[in-house]
């Protein structure tokens, strides 16, 4: 058996907060991960921290930027090795073929007024993270589309378990706080390649 992660944040943002003020929800945006430290993080957000509107797939680096302050909740999922690798390949595909997929910021605003709106190779946060567990035979919400899943649907999903929630920077073990602490100006995203792990 294998782990994945759901990763569901408040990085207080502006965008952030006006989301919340609809959602009155404490997590407005959700990421996954391949493992329990969360170097292998991944989601359809911003790629430069100050422009909301420079958005695709990126893999994450929740040690730094504007996650090194965010609140977050952590759940693991639990799931065969069948499962993972087919996680394992979606992600390698999309970042293969990233330039053919974007946000669908569009989509977001739909969910608001509960509209479906599922574009080709579109995504925002919570349907990415929502789609892959769904296609690899994680069972998230069949009450609504996928594309307006939120990050409030994810964490009710009976497949998930809470293991963290507080302060996402007192997550990570102090045998990595030397780690983290010398990463003074990390990079917000950063291009990386499936086929080894990077840390950024």
């Amino acid at each position: 058996m294998r782990k994945v992660y759901v990763l569901l944040t408040d990085t207080g943002t502006v965008l952030t907060k006006m989301i919340k003020l609809y959602t009155k929800k404490p997590h407005n945006h959700a990421s996954i991960a391949l493992d329990d430290q969360l170097w292998d993080v991944y989601s359809f957000g911003r790629k430069r921290p100050r422009n909301p509107f420079l958005a695709g797939f990126v893999r994450e680096n929740i040690r730094g930027g504007i996650f090194r302050n965010a609140d977050c909740a952590i759940y693991c999922c639990t799931i065969s090795e069948k499962q993972y690798d087919a996680i394992y390949r979606k992600i390698n595909e999309i970042e293969k073929n990233k330039s053919d997929y974007r946000y669908n910021l569009l989509g977001l605003f739909a969910v608001m007024f509960n509209w479906e709106l599922d574009r080709k190779n579109a995504f925002f946060c919570s349907h990415f993270v929502a789609a892959l567990l769904e296609e690899s035979g994680v069972k998230i919400n069949k009450q609504k589309p996928l594309s307006l899943v939120t990050p409030d649907d994810i964490k009710d999903s009976a497949s998930l378990e809470l293991v963290y929630e507080g302060n996402l920077s007192s997550y990570f073990s102090e045998e990595n706080e030397h780690t983290i602490n010398e990463l003074a100006n990390p990079a917000y995203y950063h291009d990386f390649s499936t086929d080894r792990v990077e840390v950024i």
